[in-house]
């Protein structure tokens, strides 16, 4: 669904750079809340990885193909502030480098792609994760849902703001009824690729994903066993075998040195491991984005998706425009001179995987510090 030059006038492209603008300013100001150091970096990741599935466009009708938006999983993921920023990055990257989506029309695609699809499904989401029992199914289930009705919702964005400044004389209802038909088709490729990811994380390590907090944790609870002693000073409750008394050799009491190197120990100890398994899922999830753009995208349709094919057909891209990076060596996807299609792709999709991660990245990085020193500062 991104919008080429020349299909919307410059007001109102004008308009919505500002709308983008905007949202991104105040994304900005809450990711501060949504990241600390571990999800930082995966932030990043799921901005590299929803550039690498956006290249796998999938058939959803004849002469006719879809791919992923990633508002809904990047909400679902990182958080719904994070989000918008992780789909206005991916734009960003494929605007600049690889001439997929008007640069003047940035700001139309941040506020229908990143914005629209981020709100609506988020919103979706939380009702269901709040209506429904806290089990991990719910997550998956509440993640299907929110990224069907996020797709249609964008389809619904695209023929508002192609109204208030549409360049071709084309009836709105023709618009409407064309794009949010194919689009609902799409929801459905778009529901099963967030379900999937979304699931499969939440299996290995439910804490990494936002919308998961406080639905998949169970609090900790320690059971002892009857026949154990009871802690010095404990009373026995009734019905259960009376604790032994202490004696003075059979533990030494704490001091606050041994208190502090216990507790110490013991924080450590998590954290580590924590730190140890985030990583393993960031690698994870980039080989899955390497795989994806460099190999499995060259088998992906090469049906026009479907605003193209709703603009060809109902002549919306009459007045389209040439990109002003339509000489970028890595335009259309493919590496300039490079003559063998599947290794001229699959290089561009590697290089935009790598490029989107190192921008995203660092945006959530210094994201993340700037939170850090605003509270040292108040400390």
């Amino acid at each position: 669904m991104h919008v080429p030059d020349g299909f919307i006038d410059a007001p109102v492209s004008a308009v919505t750079g500002v709308v983008a603008a905007g949202a991104v300013a105040v994304s900005l100001r809450g990711a501060r809340r949504e990241l600390d150091e571990r999800t930082a970096p995966l932030a990043g990741l799921v901005a590299a990885f929803i550039f690498a599935v956006q290249m796998l466009n999938f058939p959803v009708a004849a002469g006719t193909s879809g791919h992923l938006l990633g508002g809904a999983l990047a909400a679902i993921l990182v958080g719904p502030y994070t989000g918008v920023l992780c789909v206005s990055v991916v734009l960003l990257m494929q605007g600049v480098l690889f001439a997929d989506g008007g640069l003047t029309a940035l700001g139309v695609n941040i506020t229908d792609m990143a914005l629209v699809t981020t709100v609506v499904a988020y919103a979706i989401f939380r009702t269901i994760v709040k209506l429904a029992p806290h089990r991990r199914r719910t997550v998956t289930v509440a993640s299907f849902v929110a990224a069907l009705v996020s797709v249609p919702a964008a389809a619904v964005a695209f023929t508002a703001i192609y109204a208030l400044g549409g360049t071709a004389d084309v009836a709105i209802g023709k618009v409407f009824a064309a794009m949010v038909g194919v689009h609902v088709l799409i929801g459905i490729g778009e529901a099963a690729i967030t379900a999937l990811t979304v699931g499969a994380v939440v299996a290995v390590r439910p804490d990494l994903v936002y919308g998961a907090r406080g639905v998949t944790a169970r609090p900790l609870e320690i059971r002892n066993s009857p026949l154990a002693p009871a802690a010095p000073g404990a009373v026995a409750r009734a019905g259960a075998p009376a604790a032994e008394p202490a004696t003075a050799t059979s533990e030494a009491p704490e001091t606050p040195e041994t208190s502090a190197t216990s507790e110490t120990s013991t924080s450590r100890e998590p954290a580590a491991v924590a730190q140890r398994s985030a990583r393993r899922v960031w690698l994870a999830g980039l080989a899955a984005a390497l795989l994806c753009a460099g190999v499995v995208s060259f088998y992906a349709s090469a049906s026009p998706d479907g605003l193209e094919k709703v603009a060809h057909d109902k002549g919306i891209d009459a007045k389209e425009e040439d990109h002003a990076a339509k000489d970028s060596p890595l335009a259309d996807y493919g590496v300039k001179d490079i003559s063998d299609a599947r290794l001229s792709g699959g290089l561009a999709g590697v290089i935009g995987v790598g490029a989107t991660l190192a921008v995203g990245s660092g945006v959530f990085i210094v994201v993340r510090r700037r939170r850090a020193t605003a509270e040292s500062g108040r400390g």
